[in-house]
Order: C-alpha cells, then sequence, then structure tokens
C-alpha cells in the first residue's frame, strides 16, 4: 500500500471520530438542557399511569414561583389522583406560607390532600399544613409557633463610633420606617406593631377556621408557643401521630384512592434553563461562603442567621434562640 493511499485512509478514520464526537457532544448537550428544563421532576409525572403525587416543602418557605408551578400542574394532571405534601420548615415569610395555602386549597378543590410533618413544621411551616386536607405528624414533631414577627438590625452606634453619619431625604415621616441606621422612632414602632398584629389576625382566624377550634381554648396558641405532635394533636391542631404510611392509609380508606397506585416524588423545576443554571450557582455559592466565613469567626449558625436576615417582608418563623 502507498503512503499516499494510507494518508487518505488516515484521513478518513479522523474524520469519522471527529463526526463521533461531534455527535456524543451534541447528544450531551441535549441532555443536560433537557435536565434543567425538567429539573429533577421525575419523567413519570409528565403523564402516565395513575398515582399519588409527592412533594417536600423544606427549608425556609418563601414565595417561590417554581414550587407554585408544580403545584398547579399537579393540581391539573389527571393521573394524579391525589397529593402528599411533605413538610420539613420551621418557616419562612408570611407571604410565601399564605401563596403555598392557596395553591394547596386549590389542588383540594379537585383531589385529597394530605400533609405529613416531619422534624419541624412551625410558623409558616403550619401555615402550609392547614391547607390540606389532613395533616399527620410524628410524636415529637415540633410544629405551631403561630405568629408574626418582623426584626431589623440598628447600627446606629456602630456608626458614631467609626465616625460615620447617614443622611436621608424622604417624602414623609414613615417613609423607610423602621430605619436600620437609626433608633426607631415611637410612630415607626406603632406602625410596625399594627402590620403585625393584622397579620397575626390573619394567621389565627386561618388556624380556627381550619382546625374548627377556638384559639382562647389552646394554651398558649396565640402566644406563638411550640408544640409536640402528641401535644398537637390532643389540642386538635393535627389529625393523626405518624408518618406518609398513615397519609396514604387515610386515602385509600376515606377517600376512595387506589390500593394499586405508586407514591411518586415531584419537584420544581425551572422556568428555564438559563434560570435553573444561574440559581443553582447562586444558591450554591452563597451557602459555600456563609459557610466559610461561620468556620472562620466560629460560627456555625452564620448561614441559617443570613438566610433569615434576607427575608423580607412579615416572617413566621421558629428558631430557638441560643443564649
Amino acid at each position: 500500500m502507498s503512503l499516499e493511499t494510507e494518508a487518505v485512509i488516515d484521513r478518513r478514520r479522523m474524520r469519522r471520530r471527529i463526526s463521533f464526537w461531534r455527535t456524543a457532544a451534541v447528544l450531551f448537550v441535549g441532555l443536560l438542557l433537557g435536565t434543567m428544563m425538567f429539573g429533577s421532576e421525575d419523567f413519570s409525572t409528565i403523564g402516565g399511569p395513575n398515582q399519588i403525587a409527592r412533594v417536600a416543602i423544606e427549608g425556609t418557605i418563601t414565595d417561590n414561583r417554581d414550587q407554585l408551578r408544580m403545584l398547579e400542574r399537579i393540581r391539573d394532571a389527571n393521573h394524579v389522583r391525589a397529593l402528599i405534601v411533605h413538610v420539613n420548615s420551621p418557616g419562612g415569610t408570611t407571604t410565601g406560607g399564605e401563596s403555598l395555602y392557596q395553591a394547596l386549597r386549590e389542588v383540594a378543590a379537585k383531589k385529597p390532600v394530605v400533609a405529613q410533618f416531619g422534624t419541624v413544621a412551625a410558623s409558616a411551616g403550619y401555615i402550609v399544613g392547614l391547607g390540606t386536607d389532613r395533616i399527620v405528624a410524628r410524636g415529637n414533631t415540633i410544629t405551631g409557633s403561630v405568629g408574626v414577627l418582623a426584626q431589623w438590625p440598628e447600627v446606629s452606634e456602630m456608626l458614631d463610633k467609626l465616625g460615620i453619619k447617614f443622611n436621608e431625604v424622604k417624602s414623609g415621616r414613615l417613609k423607610a420606617e423602621p430605619n436600620p441606621f437609626a433608633p426607631a422612632t415611637d410612630d415607626g414602632r406603632r406602625v410596625m406593631q399594627e402590620t403585625i398584629d393584622d397579620g397575626f389576625r390573619w394567621f389565627l382566624s386561618l388556624v380556627e377556621e381550619r382546625r374548627g377550634i377556638a384559639a382562647r381554648s389552646v394554651s398558649g396558641l396565640a402566644e406563638g408557643r411550640i408544640f409536640s405532635g402528641r401535644q398537637a394533636l390532643e389540642a386538635k391542631l393535627i389529625d393523626e401521630i405518624g408518618g406518609e404510611a398513615e397519609a396514604v392509609r387515610w386515602l385509600q380508606t376515606e377517600r376512595g384512592i387506589s390500593t394499586d397506585l405508586n407514591v411518586v416524588t415531584w419537584r420544581p423545576r425551572a422556568e428555564n434553563a438559563w434560570s435553573a443554571l444561574s440559581g443553582s450557582q447562586s444558591g450554591a455559592t452563597g451557602t459555600a461562603l456563609a459557610a466559610l466565613a461561620g468556620s472562620l469567626f466560629n460560627l456555625p449558625r452564620l448561614p441559617a442567621m443570613l438566610e433569615r436576615v434576607g427575608l423580607d417582608g412579615l416572617v413566621s418563623v421558629w428558631q430557638p434562640s441560643e443564649n
């Protein structure tokens, strides 16, 4: 075989290799984009056999559009016969709890919904449970903490020591109150208290309406106390002690859900591939930086503290204080 012939054969082999890797790269990118578009959602959630959907509401609750769209899909999916909501959250923004409550009531208008409380389902986490038809909790679950709060730092003394003066021009005396750069005014505190009281009345009336109880009949409820699962059952804040098995059994015996249905996990998916990628990157970066700072300054709870500081609006959250 001549050298020229061998060279031609080698070039053809090289072209085939390049074509193979180009095709593989295109398939990989397509698979990656498809995964980001559908999130981690199981393909069985797109359609197919009848099922019981399972969703998890975990960590700090916010007004999460991806979660709300997921609940809309569950509401409209004919092959989803029921929904189990696993809650493991100390709460979050009051508005976030309200939006999830409303979304779950819309699901419940079409199919039965059960909440299964995990380690903690307090404050806004309890609001989520109120949006379901039945609440199942472990005996040692921490729940309750019915209430609303607003917190803000006040750093005026520190600024004075640093020789920093803060100037502002505003349209009215109550604009931008409370202000972290100045001591709270009496009027500012009054307005904030009125707003807190309004949110608390809404929360308390929701408990009374959904649980069929009078708040005054439950000791400590209006003061924002927490309850164990067993205490909550006695106070009629939940319906049953147990876990997912008990939730499924209730769906089968009380709502006629078939015993043959599988429980399928649904997860939120991002609105588009770019938001999925950028959101995961920014979230991971922020968590990593907070963890690093907490380690350097011996503040193990710094990530959780920063997460709470970042919550806007009224907050319904339970977190034990450190002495």
